[in-house]
């Protein structure tokens, strides 16, 4: 059985060197992946070495008590995306941190939408091409859920935004993602 982050933390911080090893093997492809969509393939690598150096050098200030390892790391690497496109000047801030609009409890289903519109995204190509005309802030979001496999409300402390902002970025992105295909 694997050993937890939160173990292989503890293992490293108390000199156990190869446990950090397991932490970085563990989550490079989600880190890089990640880091594609946002800053191509051209500088993923750079970006995923950045987010894995801050990791080692911030590791000890990890709280479990405050956030998953997984939401604190992805954290890390949104912030170290954000940077890097700060500098380059690609994008404005403002569209990583849009305006919350909070929608009440109840947020429609949204099995069937999600059905129609990925049903029809087989090719990785064309979904690619689709996540990049949606604003940054959604995609976030779709693929920290589909790519990565958080909940919401892991999102929601990544991003520091409130659990139904994220859902109602999540059937925003939906929906513009299906006009995409009407």
């Amino acid at each position: 059985m694997e050993n937890s982050d939160e173990v292989l933390i503890n293992e490293y911080i108390t000199g156990e060197e190869k446990s950090l090893k397991i932490i970085i093997d563990r989550y490079t492809p989600s880190i890089y992946n990640f880091s594609v969509r946002f800053v191509g393939i051209e500088n993923a690598n750079d970006i995923t070495q950045d987010v894995f150096l801050k990791v080692w050098k911030n590791i000890k200030k990890f709280n479990s008590d405050k956030a998953s390892f997984k939401t604190w790391i992805f954290k890390i690497a949104r912030n170290t995306i954000t940077d890097y496109l700060r500098k380059k000047k690609s994008i404005h801030f403002s569209s990583l941190n849009t305006e919350e609009e909070i929608y009440g409890e109840n947020i429609p289903d949204e099995s069937m939408l999600q059905d129609e519109v990925f049903s029809k995204l087989e090719d990785t190509e064309l979904l690619n091409k689709i996540l990049d005309t949606i604003p940054v802030g959604y995609r976030e979001v779709l693929i920290l859920y589909y790519q990565e496999d958080m909940t919401f409300k892991e999102i929601g402390e990544m991003l520091g935004k409130p659990l139904n902002t994220v859902k109602s970025y999540h059937h925003r992105a939906l929906l513009l993602l299906r006009e995409e295909f009407v």
